[in-house]
């Protein structure tokens, strides 16, 4: 027996604050459910006995639940950071731009330490450009493995997927030029191959558009009533097994090159896979794309 949507998010907010009551009014506002759906689905779970009730609002995952949880748990988590930043030139002439501080603390940190708080451990960075200087996370961060990408300047990011292609199974995979400002976007166990994406009127920006549910169903730059498109991805083992394949031939076709790693399943092999949107709301992530959007964010720019 599966579980569900929703008795999966219950049961994964439930485990990952033990010590936090939660009424059913703020599970339902979390989850963006109904109050019904939330009592029901508690209901479930306690029959299932995956959960245990300590106190009125206070729960605990029981030792079935966490068997329950171990198939969604996730592996690894993989870092692109090879690329230039040509758009945040004068500061990337120097300094990747995942290393690029602000606020005193390096994009890429704000990634890593979510990752470790939500307990994964083996982390792959892609690096190219300037990859050297990567090594000055290892005194902080000193399980981190590297892969070089040579080709970083001659292809889009899709040269460093191709790179780990095998590494995907159980995977979040991270562009690493983000700044993260709410680490819980980052999980100790994910349902499904998932895209984190925010809720939008309107975009200029990549965005996906979904069926009603939550499943992508089409990639586009520009659109409305859609989902602003953040690039962290989780991706589940029959989904990374597809991706193998396809990514690989998809590099190699005519202009494959040029493509950004996204397109293989949210475009041109877009019948291979089904990726559900998972919500992120305003302020939970930033992408900073120019050099005077640094400045805006961090003062210390504008001198």
């Amino acid at each position: 027996m599966n579980l569900t949507w929703n008795q999966f998010e219950v049961l994964v907010r439930i485990e990952r604050a033990q010590d936090k009551k939660y009424t059913q009014r703020e599970l339902a506002k979390a989850l963006d459910v109904s109050l019904g759906v939330i009592n029901r689905t508690l209901q479930e779970l306690c029959t299932m006995e995956l959960i245990q009730t300590i106190a009125s609002g206070h729960y605990q995952v029981s030792l079935k639940g966490y068997e329950w949880l171990e198939p969604h748990r996730v592996k690894r988590a993989i870092f692109l950071a090879a690329g230039f930043g040509s758009r945040l030139v004068p500061i990337t002439l120097n300094t990747p731009k995942p290393l690029i501080l602000v606020h005193g603390k390096r994009l890429i940190e704000t990634l890593l330490d979510a990752v470790l708080d939500a307990g994964i451990e083996d982390i792959t960075i892609v690096r190219g450009y300037l990859g050297e200087q990567f090594d000055v996370l290892l005194k902080k961060y000193p399980t981190i493995k590297f892969i070089e990408n040579p080709r970083y300047n001659e292809a889009n990011n899709i040269s460093s997927a191709v790179l780990v292609k095998d590494l995907l199974a159980n995977a979040y995979v991270l562009e690493s030029d983000l700044l993260l400002y709410h680490s819980e976007v980052i999980r100790k166990y994910e349902y499904t191959s998932n895209y984190l994406g925010m809720k939008v009127d309107r975009t200029d920006d990549w965005c996906f558009h979904t069926n009603k549910k939550g499943m992508i169903t089409k990639l586009s730059v520009g659109g409305e009533n859609c989902h602003h498109m953040f690039g962290i991805s989780y991706w589940n083992k029959e989904d990374a097994v597809q991706m193998a394949t396809d990514i690989e031939t998809v590099y190699q076709m005519p202009g494959g090159k040029e493509k950004y790693w996204d397109e293989v399943a949210l475009r041109e092999c877009m019948d291979h896979y089904q990726i559900m949107v998972k919500p992120v709301h305003k302020g939970d992530i930033i992408e900073i794309d120019t050099f005077n959007e640094l400045k805006q964010i961090d003062p210390i720019y504008k001198a």
